[in-house]
């Protein structure tokens, strides 16, 4: 039986969706990633802006979301995230599953550059549009 642990909870705000148009791969749309924050198992703090969700519709039934973005701790620790996965658009409020990966500096938070993480995103449900995250690690 897997087992699995909350490890992250990040509210990521998002800008004006550009589309880029139809692409040998599916439409592709450009999601600006532009803040937002975050908080976990000792850890919290902002998403910073500059980031990206390329999100491709391939068919009538499935889009691939691949997200790129990175965030900073309270602390002054800068880390990358890669987050991809793959939205059933039949489904309404369908949740998106995806397989986050992280790059961060040896030190307190380097758990992270280990392991297999999972996690989940649904729309959020703040004032400015946002997604809601939750990430997984695998015990």
């Amino acid at each position: 039986m897997l087992e699995a642990e909350l490890v992250l909870e990040l509210t990521v705000e998002l800008g004006e969706t550009q589309e880029a148009g139809q692409t040998p791969n599916g439409f592709l749309r450009l999601i600006p990633i532009t803040g937002g924050e975050f908080s976990g198992l000792d850890i919290k703090g902002k998403i910073l802006p500059g980031g990206y969700d390329w999100n491709t519709v391939i068919n009538e039934n499935v889009a691939h979301v691949f997200a790129k973005y990175a965030i900073q701790t309270d602390d002054g620790v800068n880390i990358s995230i890669q987050n991809e996965g793959h939205l059933n658009t039949k489904k309404q409020d369908s949740l998106i599953l995806t397989t986050p990966k992280f790059q961060v500096q040896e030190g307190k938070y380097d758990w992270l550059n280990s392991g297999v993480f999972v996690g989940s995103l649904q729309g959020g449900s703040s004032e400015k549009t946002s997604v809601n995250i939750k990430i997984y690690k695998m015990k």
